[in-house]
């Protein structure tokens, strides 16, 4: 994949469990007599530097940003009816942390329509406002970077998506609950 992901420093990439970062070099280092050519990528917010060996990019789930497309796809996601299947919060809460970790930004977004709460909704317990501002953190992240402003503008601009689509239930047991069948 590192032939087809052809990142060079600058660029900005989605690494799964850790969202947006940005190619700061691509370095050759040696490591028990293997020479290992490694993107250094750069997360901002968390101060973080993780290198990743080219020829595992694939694998990691290392990706480009997504494409102006497939954000319009994610807004448009925000934009429909909360799902929320009648199992235990503790598998939802699974379900939901797998969706973030995927990197999809679909995925993210179906977490983040999800968990919203309009003024007037119950309040969300501690575990979904967490689960709720990591899913809205990285989605925000990537639209920011796609869109090329800042992380906040696009924060704003999902929250407004979000209160737009206030044609959602009032309260949570009115939500449509997911056909599928909960797996037991």
């Amino acid at each position: 994949m590192a032939k087809d992901l052809m990142c060079s420093p600058g660029d900005y990439v989605v690494y799964p469990t850790h969202g947006v970062g940005k190619v700061v070099e691509i370095e050759n280092q040696e490591y028990s007599g293997h020479k290992l050519k490694l993107f250094v990528i750069s997360f901002d917010r968390d101060r973080m530097t993780l290198r990743v060996p080219t020829d595992k990019a694939e694998v990691s789930g290392l990706r480009k940003l997504s494409s102006k497309k497939m954000m319009e796809t994610a807004l448009t996601t925000l934009k429909g009816r909360a799902r929320i299947k009648r199992t235990m919060w503790s598998r939802r809460a699974q379900e939901y942390e797998a969706k973030i970790n995927s990197g999809d930004p679909v995925a993210i977004a179906e977490v983040v329509r999800d968990l919203h709460r309009n003024t007037g909704q119950p309040d969300q317990s501690f575990s979904e406002r967490q689960i709720y501002e990591a899913a809205l953190d990285r989605l925000a992240c990537e639209v920011a970077a796609v869109e090329k402003t800042d992380p906040e503008k696009a924060t704003e601009k999902l929250e407004s998506i979000l209160s737009a689509s206030s044609s959602a239930p009032t309260s949570a047991t009115d939500a449509k609950p997911d056909p599928t069948p909960a797996a037991a």
